[in-house]
Formats: C-alpha cells, sequence, structure tokens
C-alpha cells in the first residue's frame, strides 16, 4: 500500500490570485459544474477569482514544486440570516467552504486536508459554525461532509451541511502556526520539504545502503 501524499496547505494572497485563476480554468466543465453549481465559462470564472476578497474571506492552497496550485479552498464569511435555519437555530458567526481539486491529485485526501485545515482555521478566529452547500450529486464534498459530522439536509438535488465548532485552544492555535510555517517553507524551497518528509517515511535500510556502496550506479575513473 503506497503511502499517502505529502500535503502542505498555504493560505494564499492577492499574490496568488494568477495560480488561483490557472487552477480554476483547469477545471473540466463537470468539475466546474460540482465547484459553482454550474458549468461556468471561462469568463464567468474569471470574474469569480477577480471579485474574491482577501482582506474579508480566507483561501488556502496546495501548491505542487511545479508551482501549480493542486487544491483551492475557499471560506467565504457569511450572514446568518441570508442562510437556511438549521432546527431553527442562528449563529454569530459562519464561514462557507468551497473547495476544488485538480483531477490528478483525487482520492489522495487534499480536500479532506484543506477542509480540516478550514475547519482549524475558523475555530482560531471564533467562527463557531462551518456551511457547505453543493449539488446532491456531489458526491466528494458529500464524503468530506459525513467524514466531519456535518448536520446534511438534502432538498430538490442541493445540499446544506452545518458542522458546529468548538472555541480556540492552544492546541489549534500551534497546530494552525505550525501547518502555515510549513507549507511556507515548503513554498519557498520549492517542494524540497515534501521530499525530506517522504525521505523519512521510508528511511533507507542499512542493507540498501550497503549494496549500493559495493554496486555503485556510477563507478569512479581513475
Amino acid at each position: 500500500m503506497k503511502n499517502s501524499p505529502v500535503i502542505f496547505i498555504k493560505e494564499l494572497s492577492e499574490q496568488d490570485r494568477p495560480f488561483m485563476l490557472n487552477h480554476f480554468l483547469g477545471l473540466s466543465p463537470s468539475d466546474r459544474r460540482l465547484r459553482f453549481g454550474a458549468a461556468l465559462p471561462d469568463e464567468a470564472v474569471s470574474r469569480y477569482v477577480q471579485r474574491i476578497d482577501f482582506t474579508r474571506d480566507t483561501v488556502f492552497g496546495v501548491y505542487e514544486s511545479t508551482y501549480n496550485l493542486v487544491g483551492v479552498g475557499h471560506l467565504a464569511f457569511l450572514d446568518p440570516v441570508s442562510l437556511p435555519a438549521l432546527e431553527g437555530e442562528r449563529t454569530d458567526r459562519v464561514a462557507e467552504f468551497g473547495v476544488s481539486v485538480s483531477a490528478p491529485m483525487r482520492r489522495k485526501n487534499v480536500g479532506t486536508k484543506l477542509f480540516d485545515r478550514a475547519a482549524i482555521h475558523c475555530r482560531n478566529h471564533h467562527v463557531n459554525t462551518l456551511y457547505i452547500h453543493c449539488l446532491a450529486s456531489n458526491k466528494p464534498m458529500l464524503c468530506i461532509a459525513e467524514k466531519a459530522g456535518m448536520k446534511i439536509h438534502k432538498d430538490h438535488g442541493e445540499v446544506d451541511g452545518y458542522l458546529h465548532l468548538p472555541g480556540p485552544d492552544s492546541e489549534s492555535f500551534r497546530r494552525e502556526h505550525a501547518e502555515e510555517k510549513a507549507a511556507s517553507l515548503d513554498y519557498a524551497l520549492n517542494g524540497r520539504m515534501r521530499n525530506a518528509v517522504r525521505w523519512l517515511r521510508n528511511p533507507v535500510s542499512p542493507e540498501k545502503v550497503v549494496k549500493s556502496s559495493n554496486h555503485p550506479e556510477n563507478p569512479p575513473s581513475y
């Protein structure tokens, strides 16, 4: 069984906007439909990216070593009055989460990792409800929501999901700080942090080291 890939999640900013646009434009029509509720044309995707307000919302991304974004999670902070009521409840602070993952990185927990990072961020900023809205056919998002223990409400082919979050604590602050620091370092080193983690996961056995030293691939010339 192969190890899951090393995933570092970085908080994005204005300078990442062009990479976000490339990511969304790379989604197929069916993937755009799942992400946005409709198969948006390129012009509409471009408008969506340009309208993201990084001073209000929070966006997370997963970069490849080639500086391509392969996963994007968008937290939009909402007025709870505008949302469908959950068992008659209203909450003070709500964030809606949307996520997209490039096709080659599917089934590698990228979406789940982005969701987990978004949940920690919400806790640390005293947002007590994480909300999703998606099509009922969006199985990846529903899988993420169900694993997280969200309360799911389906109606006319659409889904509303709510997750009540605990408040922050020292561990939530430590975890978010450590994850952001690791992701920023990995980005600066162009992916070399991931290679180091892979090496630590699969250390070379002494037998292989001895064998390699006895049979070098490129023996020295004298």
